[in-house]
């Protein structure tokens, strides 16, 4: 079994309105945003999700002439405790595994981030000997709720 999720990413034009259209394409599909980040440029954002349903909303958007993918990624679970991050980046670090990004979002007494690497099975190796955890993919699709 995998211990990597997947990721909804969407490129989108920078222009008013185009937020919005993704957001409501996913409501009315009935796909959940666990987490996100939006990262922009003057022309151009990328906006990456972990959501309820990954490939329904793939599909959906797509259907809307949206571009969207999907990335395996690492949601790494640490108390949500001061240095808690800190430690686990350095057994990434001194596993000489390279973090393409991250975001991270508090889940109750946890904490998680969702970290994007070329190896990202090697991440949850690494972390696991080094004592810490991952979400599975159900835990993550359905955190908060």
């Amino acid at each position: 079994m995998s211990s990597t999720i997947r990721q909804l990413s969407v490129f989108l034009e920078n222009r008013e309105g185009r937020l919005d259209e993704v957001l409501k394409v996913l409501s009315e599909n009935d796909v959940n945003i666990v987490a996100l980040s939006l990262a922009d440029t003057s022309d151009y954002g990328m906006l990456r999700m972990i959501v309820s349903d990954p490939e329904k909303g793939k599909v959906a958007l797509k259907s809307e002439g949206i571009t969207a993918m999907l990335a395996d990624v690492v949601a790494l679970r640490v108390p949500h405790a001061t240095g808690s991050l800190g430690k686990a980046m350095h057994k990434i670090v001194e596993g000489a595994v390279n973090i393409e990004y991250m975001y991270a979002f508090a889940n109750g007494s946890d904490a998680a981030a969702v970290l994007k690497s070329d190896d990202p099975e090697k991440v949850v190796e690494i972390l696991r000997a080094g004592g810490f955890d991952v979400y599975s993919a159900d835990e993550a699709y359905s955190a908060n709720r």
